[in-house]
């Protein structure tokens, strides 16, 4: 972050270090709410299953109970990514880190940080990288 064109310009100072944090944590916050709503919300499915002699091959509600449980479990697999995702950014930012890409080094724009809070890859690594691309919300 010692070059003057980086995000750093935004958050050299003890404020925008603050900021940067202060907004991670929210949406660390925010998405631990909804994995821990998610989690109950699949608990419950399961148990109201499991009170049933559900048969999802032939039972007509059997296929959209099947759908609602993986649908759950997904989003609860997405929640938990993303909380890693946060986790490894407040790291980099109490490392001074945040704001250089992972994988050239270079600087991380603004404007993706903006859009994307936690990302570690530039635009451009991750678009090279296919397994890294879809890292986060959205697009890279």
């Amino acid at each position: 972050m010692d070059d003057p064109s980086s995000y750093g310009r935004d958050t050299r100072g003890a404020a925008g270090v603050a900021a940067a944090y202060a907004r991670l944590a929210a949406d660390r916050a925010e998405t631990l709410s909804r994995a821990a709503a998610l989690s109950r919300e699949f608990d419950g499915i399961v148990a109201a299953n499991a009170l049933v002699a559900i048969d999802d091959e032939h039972d007509p509600e059997g296929g959209s109970t099947a759908f609602e449980r993986a649908h759950v479990a997904a989003l609860l697999s997405r929640a938990r990514e993303h909380l890693e995702e946060l986790d490894q950014a407040l790291e980099r930012v109490e490392r001074g880190q945040y704001g250089k890409c992972a994988g050239c080094g270079g600087t991380i724009p603004p404007e993706r940080l903006e859009i994307r809070p936690a990302t570690a890859l530039c635009v451009r690594c991750a678009r090279s990288d296919p397994r890294r691309s879809g890292q986060g919300h959205g697009s890279p």
